[in-house]
């Protein structure tokens, strides 16, 4: 026995020998325990009703507020088709190494100079460097004003030439 005058069990006992526990001591502790149980779980219970009502809460209210703002947008003229993806390119888009504004550029590393030097020409002429690393990525749209073609001509001599005479 030990100081609360529990039976001290082990694998050393004999069951034959060792009194029984007092039935209304271990109902006491059923009880206790069934009691302290319930207790915990109905406040659970409360705490998380409460935070599903405010979730609820919060739900509708955000709900309310996409349908105003919804209001408010379709009342806006010439919405009506922004949420529309924009049409899909054309599978067969010009690969960039045969893009005329590009040629120049692919041309210019066949010939040996160093692509670096040929990636910041790209870049002060508005175009994208990164395209050299792909000749196969289809060209992008072209957006720039279209130029005389004497001008044109004679602006690109003169850029190539002066770019590479350091």
């Amino acid at each position: 026995m030990d100081a609360d005058g529990l039976p001290l069990v082990g694998p050393g006992i004999d069951y034959t020998k060792v009194e029984a526990i007092n039935q209304k001591r271990t109902i006491a502790f059923i009880n206790h325990f069934i009691t302290h149980t319930s207790r915990f779980l109905n406040r659970f219970s409360c705490v998380c009703e409460e935070k599903l009502e405010n979730l609820h809460t919060r739900i509708q209210q955000l709900e309310i507020s996409l349908s105003l703002l919804e209001a408010k947008l379709s009342s806006v003229p010439g919405l009506e088709n922004a949420a529309e993806p924009p049409p899909p390119e054309a599978p067969a888009a010009t690969p960039v190494s045969k893009d005329p504004r590009y040629m120049r550029y692919f041309k210019m590393v066949q010939v040996g100079v160093p692509p670096q030097a040929v990636k910041g020409k790209m870049a002060a002429e508005g175009l994208d460097p990164d395209l050299l690393d792909n000749p196969d990525a289809p060209a992008p749209a072209d957006d720039s004003p279209k130029k005389d073609a004497d001008s044109d001509a004679s602006e690109s001599d003169s850029d190539s030439a002066a770019s590479f005479s350091d």
